[in-house]
């Protein structure tokens, strides 16, 4: 059962940044799909990338795309995710996310249903 931990969220000016960190407790991170995603109350969750198991594929939703950067540290266990240039709609809760059935995420946005584990998620809210 792996647990992922979100860490890193805040509240930022518009046009600024911040890193958001998941640790992963797992003995095999190495062997899952990572993801984040986002939610805000009353919305159904949205995918902001996905990283495939070695780090070198990666796919973003097109409301971040050259603006946030997802990443891995398979000797750490840990996913990273580097918000630059943020805007307020960017606000909501940030989740990491684990699939442990592939090792390469399939192209475009991912979905919620195939990720099996997730974070309970940190808040970034970001003002104008």
């Amino acid at each position: 059962q792996l647990q992922l931990v979100e860490s890193g969220g805040g509240l930022v000016q518009a046009g600024g940044s911040l890193r958001l960190s998941c640790a992963v407790s797992t003995r095999t991170f190495s062997s899952y799909v990572m993801a984040w995603f986002r939610q805000v109350p009353g919305k159904e969750r949205e995918f902001v990338v996905s990283i495939s198991y070695n780090g070198g594929t990666t796919y973003y939703g097109d409301s971040v795309k050259g603006r946030f950067t997802g990443s891995r540290d398979n000797a750490k266990n840990m996913v990273y995710l580097q918000m630059n240039n943020l805007k307020p709609e960017d606000t909501a809760v940030y989740h990491c996310a684990a699939d442990g059935n592939r090792l390469i995420p399939h192209p475009g946005p991912g979905r919620v249903a195939e990720y099996d584990y997730w974070g309970r998620g940190t808040q970034v809210t970001v003002s104008s």
